[in-house]
């Protein structure tokens, strides 16, 4: 149920922004479509953006959620009363940061949730290191309009670093050998790769804006050979 909701909402949203439009009923309730007067500001690579942005974080908080639901001990970890509201902090991740991350943003604070030793709300570490990623690449912003200045390079890193995040997800473990954070697993219906398809398709979204803003600038980004095994998250918001 709270895929659908999801995906419905991210569908709206997506329409909304390639549109621009909505329709009202005049007071003889005659509809008329109106455009709101900021897509006068917005190219059509703007709107895209702004739902390839909107999509990634939906994405990822639901990642959040179905992490949550495999390990409760970590939104237990935060001090609050449910899941429901430890994923509001993380909607809210510009105004209430996770505690324990000591300001950390970004790889620094994904990393955090893969430290055998780190006592915090792995899965809030996590996501919102993820989330800064991304809020990183997209330059802060939460839309786009024609003056705005964006770089391939960043979308691209971050589309790295959510491969590198999967990675870890998948192999990170405590001095017992048992997983950090319980993601995908094997049960008697097969193999439940869900987590694996929701990160696809952020890096999925994330390439797109890469190759889009690479086309409308003429900048290449680099794409130099990295190995999961031993690579830490690249940056994002740190380049120029």
């Amino acid at each position: 149920m709270r895929r659908r909701m999801i995906c419905k909402t991210g569908a709206a949203l997506f329409l909304a922004a390639l549109t621009g439009c909505a329709a009202h009923r005049d007071t003889e309730g005659r509809t008329e479509t109106r455009v709101d007067p900021k897509y006068l500001f917005k190219t059509d690579i703007d709107r895209v953006l702004d739902a390839i942005r909107t999509q990634a974080l939906a994405s990822l908080f639901l990642i959040a959620d179905k992490l949550y639901r495999r390990n409760p001990r970590e939104w237990r970890k935060s001090g609050v009363l449910d899941r429901d509201t430890a994923l509001t902090r993380l909607v809210a991740f510009r105004a209430a940061p996770p505690a324990g991350l000591d300001g950390k943003v970004e790889g620094e604070a994904a990393l955090m949730a893969f430290d055998p030793g780190y006592p915090g709300d792995r899965v809030a570490a996590l996501v919102y290191g993820l989330v800064t990623m991304v809020d990183a690449a997209c330059e802060g912003k939460e839309e786009f309009f024609v003056l705005d200045s964006l770089s391939a390079q960043k979308f691209h890193n971050a589309a790295r670093n959510m491969e590198i995040a999967l990675w870890k997800l998948a192999s990170a473990k405590n001095a017992a050998g048992e997983p950090l954070l319980l993601a995908n697993e094997i049960n008697a219906e097969g193999q439940n790769l869900s987590f694996e398809r929701e990160f696809g398709r952020v890096i999925g979204l994330l390439d797109l804006a890469a190759r889009i803003i690479e086309d409308q600038t003429g900048r290449l980004v680099s794409r130099a050979a990295q190995s999961l095994a031993t690579s830490l998250f690249l940056p994002v918001g740190a380049l120029k």
